[in-house]
Formats: C-alpha cells, sequence, structure tokens
C-alpha cells in the first residue's frame, strides 16, 4: 500500500503579518510537488485545515484566511479534514480513515513546523504509523521565538524556529527528507 500524503494547514491566513518573518518561502512549492505527485500514483490524500477559535486569529472559520493556497488546492475527490487544535488526530476521523485504507506509513508537510506540523507528525508516530516529513515543505514563523521566559536571551529566527522542530521530530518521531528524495524513493 503507497503511503499517504497528510498535508496540514496550507492556508492563506498563514501569509499574515499576524505571524512574523517566516522561513522557506518554498514550502508550498515543494508541497504541492508531492501533491502532484500522489495524485499522478493515484495515492490517498489527505488535507488538514485548522479553524481557530482564537479571536484575532487568520484562519477563523469563514475568514478568507482559512481557505486554502491554490498551489494544494484539494479536489473535490480529496478528504478534508477539519481541526481546531494542533494535532490532526484530535477530534477528527483522520486515524480511522487511515486504518479504514489500510494505511501503515505517512508522509506529513505543512505549516507550521514547530505547531501542527510536529504535533501531528508525533502522534501518527505514536499511533504506529511510520512517518516521514517533508522538511523542505515545511515553514517556521518567528510568532514562535518568545523567549521571555528566559531573559536575556535572544529570539530565535525562523530557520532556528524550523531546524530545531525538525531536529526534535528526526529519528524520534519520524524520518526527515526532502522532497525529491521522497519522489524518488516512492518512484
Amino acid at each position: 500500500m503507497a503511503q499517504a500524503l497528510i498535508l496540514i494547514d496550507f492556508q492563506t491566513g498563514f501569509d499574515s503579518p499576524y505571524w512574523g518573518a517566516r522561513n522557506n518561502p518554498d514550502a508550498e512549492a515543494n508541497a504541492a510537488l508531492l501533491l502532484n505527485h500522489w495524485r499522478a500514483k493515484g495515492w490517498p490524500v489527505f488535507h488538514i485545515r485548522h479553524l481557530s477559535t482564537t479571536v484575532g486569529s487568520p484562519l477563523v472559520d469563514g475568514d478568507p484566511g482559512a481557505e486554502f493556497k491554490p498551489e494544494v488546492m484539494p479536489l473535490d475527490n480529496e478528504p478534508v479534514i477539519n481541526k481546531n487544535v494542533n494535532s490532526a488526530f484530535i477530534g477528527t476521523d483522520l486515524e480511522e480513515r487511515l486504518h479504514g485504507a489500510f494505511i501503515t506509513d505517512v508522509v506529513t508537510c505543512g505549516l507550521t513546523t514547530p505547531h501542527c506540523v510536529s504535533t501531528t507528525t508525533r502522534m501518527a508516530a505514536n499511533l504506529g504509523f511510520g512517518v516521514t516529513l517533508a522538511h523542505d515543505a515545511c515553514a517556521g514563523f518567528t510568532t514562535n521565538a518568545d523567549t521571555s521566559w528566559k531573559p536575556g536571551t535572544p529570539a530565535m529566527t525562523a530557520e532556528q524556529i524550523h531546524d530545531t522542530a525538525v531536529a526534535h521530530l528526526h529519528g524520534e518521531f519520524c524520518t526527515a527528507l526532502d522532497t525529491q528524495t521522497i519522489i524518488g524513493t516512492l518512484a
């Protein structure tokens, strides 16, 4: 059975300055490469959408920011799973859908690396799925750079935040690979 592709929160609201500076401007293009590969193979794809309950968030249900980015827009026959917490498994039927399709392995990518991508990747591994993280199809933002808990510590850059999140996942919860390696391995 082919691996399922899980695209996490590729929503227009992440283009808002609300999130701060971002790393990896190619994340969506790399995700689109993965998505096109999966579609060409007829393999299972799951689109995850975060519908925030936080006042002022650009990802509130019904607002334009909750919409998917055009590069990775779901097709009518591709499942869309809505969530309002970091994990795509909590309060959704994602696990049931994966098991129902006899999927044992997943490839994850999305926004943002230290939040919803990390949480979903960790839970997928904890639930027994083999997980590959397409690290170059993810991005982090400087909104995650608050170091007020440790006075005198400089804020991390978006790149440092992303790299640290990937480093915490790789080897423990997933294998982190770049998009071209994943496509080449699954050819």
